[in-house]
């Protein structure tokens, strides 16, 4: 027993099955839901974009890029900030920002506002992925973590899914204004639940940040051979999934489809594929080796681009499917693999990953808006299907290091 931040007294960890094990899995689901909501509510309105503001394909998929690159770069900081304020106020703080961030977008008169405003709330998102896992490892008894680290990553796939399927909605049946408003309002709620469920944290200890030390264990990781591989993977595999995903809706709305910003949006209910997929390879690699099964996963993955090639609608959308089972795959072998490659600093091995795998999306996300104004979705295809062959290539090196 030991006092908190509000001076209560309070067991070692908090057990499963508690009513406070219950109000963090209410409050962590909130999060997951919120963040990811609130991080890709743009993806399906670019097309909008790009009529409203008179912009290219690849200068509307800024409004995802900035923010995705901005959150990236701030992870490294915001686990730092958070060791001296605490981890619920800055998490609390980072939602309460995030979306007031997206009101304002509902109003922003120019372009220039949107990117600004975008860059800005990858910012204050930073402040949710860096700090929730640490606040459930200090709090919940060892035990208990995995089921509560399931709820948050399945909170993060239904906002995923539910977040863009909410602004495709509004957006259609009102504007890409009233689907941020919508988009905010929600994530504001969402701090309220978070803010009312989620217990102080009790065995959190303040401390000065030491940047000198974590600047050597993050380079002492970098000079990991196999780390360093693992980065290009993070890199290549979400750039290739958000080119993918960044011009969908350009398709679709298209010819030879010609579907409503809604239909076009309803796309996104695959989402929850990953979900599955994550937690289905994840046990085939302890069965198989992480090796087999991220090279596995990453062919998974390029066979679904390959059958969304045709223009028939049932081909993309199992296409879809297949691919977005293979990413999350190799994205839940790839973000495990990182910490279990180095004795030490494991921290920062996970968020070096986590840094080149947004970057990766950011950059790969718009660089896709040029080759789709120069070859549609031929130009996609073949620009995704690249970035795979190369993750392939990394994958098999990987495997090698495995084996050795």
């Amino acid at each position: 027993m030991r006092p908190g931040e509000d001076g209560a007294e309070r067991p070692a960890r908090i057990a499963a099955g508690t009513p406070e094990f219950r109000r963090i899995n209410v409050a962590i689901f909130s999060c997951g839901f919120s963040i990811f909501a609130l991080l890709y509510c743009t993806q399906p309105v670019l097309p909008l974009f790009t009529q409203s503001f008179g912009v290219s394909a690849a200068e509307s998929s800024l409004a995802l890029s900035l923010t995705t690159a901005t959150m990236a770069v701030s992870m490294l900081f915001a686990s730092t900030l958070s060791e001296v304020i605490g981890r619920k106020p800055l998490m609390l703080g980072a939602l309460i920002a995030s979306s007031v961030l997206t009101l304002a977008l509902a109003f922003a008169p120019a372009w220039s506002h949107i990117l600004w405003l975008r860059a800005l709330t990858g910012v204050a998102l930073s402040g949710m992925p860096a700090v929730a896992l640490a606040y459930l490892g200090e709090e919940i008894e060892a035990k208990a973590v995995a089921p509560a680290v399931g709820l948050y990553i399945g909170g993060s796939a239904f906002g995923g899914m539910t977040g863009r399927l909410l602004v495709a909605t509004l957006a259609d049946y009102g504007s890409w204004r009233l689907a941020m408003a919508g988009i905010a309002v929600t994530g504001l709620l969402s701090a309220v639940v978070f803010w009312r469920a989620l217990p102080p944290s009790y065995h959190f200890h303040p401390r000065a940040p030491d940047l000198r030390k974590l600047a050597a264990s993050m380079g002492a990781c970098a000079r990991n051979p196999g780390i360093a591989l693992l980065l290009t993977a993070g890199f290549l595999m979400l750039g290739s999934f958000m080119a993918v995903y960044n011009y969908i809706g350009f398709r679709l709305q298209g010819a030879p489809f010609l579907l409503s910003q809604t239909l076009a949006g309803l796309v996104f209910v695959v989402y929850p594929v990953g979900s599955f997929s994550s937690a289905f390879m994840g046990a085939q690699a302890a069965r198989w080796g992480r090796g087999r099964v991220f090279i596995a996963s990453i062919l998974i993955t390029l066979a679904g681009l390959i059958l969304m090639t045709p223009d028939w609608l049932p081909s993309m959308i199992a296409g879809l499917v297949v691919l977005t089972f293979g990413f999350f795959g190799a994205h839940a072998i790839a973000s495990g693999w990182a910490p279990a490659m180095v004795a030490q600093d494991k921290a920062q091995a996970s968020s070096l990953y986590l840094l080149f795998y947004y970057v990766g999306g950011g950059v790969a996300g718009t660089l896709g808006g040029v080759f789709w104004e120069s070859a549609q979705w031929t130009g996609v295809a073949l620009f995704s299907g690249a970035m795979m062959l190369g993750l392939f290539a990394v994958a098999l090196a990987l495997s090698r290091i495995a084996r050795q």
